[in-house]
């Protein structure tokens, strides 16, 4: 019966997965640059006292821009970015310098060497996290790939770990599995800095 469950709820993901993936290819360019700056607008509500953010360059259609980074970097916050491991293994980090990132697997933009190891995670104060929809219970459906889920429980106990989404990808409710790490907060254009319970 467990097998059944579990197939449901992988199958139950992907098809999500399908269907928020279509709907943001259809936002308009200009909807999505006014999201992204009202996304890097919030992050005072994110950042208070904060030394150090984790935090990731939007690919594609993701929700944000390398903007929030920048805004994050003026306040004089130290801004750590994920690396993909080639093994699959728990993210590694690097530094965010705005003229020194490198293009990487999966499409995405990286710091360049040197970087940190996946402990590195415990340095920071708040984490953003890509999401393709967020639940009102912190359950998180991201791409599927499991990068973060490995990564998240290298954090210091109860620092923010925030969803960025568009306001229609906080939901209700999301399937989830045993090893989904539960998000704190949502990060929306439309809502600023939601908590999750």
């Amino acid at each position: 019966m467990k097998d059944v469950t579990d197939n449901a709820v992988v199958a139950a993901k992907s098809a999500l997965r399908a269907r928020i993936l279509e709907a943001r290819r259809a936002i308009p360019p200009d909807l999505h640059v006014a999201e992204a700056h009202a996304l890097a607008g919030h992050l005072e509500q994110l950042a208070g006292d904060a030394a150090t953010v984790c935090g990731y360059v939007p690919v594609g259609t993701e929700p944000g821009s390398a903007a929030m980074l920048d805004a994050l970097a003026r306040r004089g916050i130290r801004v750590l970015l994920p690396v993909v491991a080639a093994d699959g293994a728990a993210l590694r980090w690097g530094e965010y310098r705005p003229d020194a990132l490198v293009s990487a697997r999966f499409g995405l933009r990286e710091p360049a060497p040197p970087w940190l190891p996946a402990e590195a995670l415990a340095e920071a104060d708040a984490v953003l996290v890509p999401a393709l929809a967020v639940d009102r219970r912190g359950v998180r459906l991201g791409r599927g790939a499991g990068f973060y889920d490995r990564s998240l429980p290298l954090r210091r106990p109860h620092i923010p770990l925030v969803a960025v989404v568009r306001d229609d990808e906080l939901l209700d409710a999301l399937p989830a599995e045993p090893h989904d790490v539960p998000m704190t907060h949502a990060l929306t254009p439309g809502r600023g800095l939601v908590a999750l319970a």
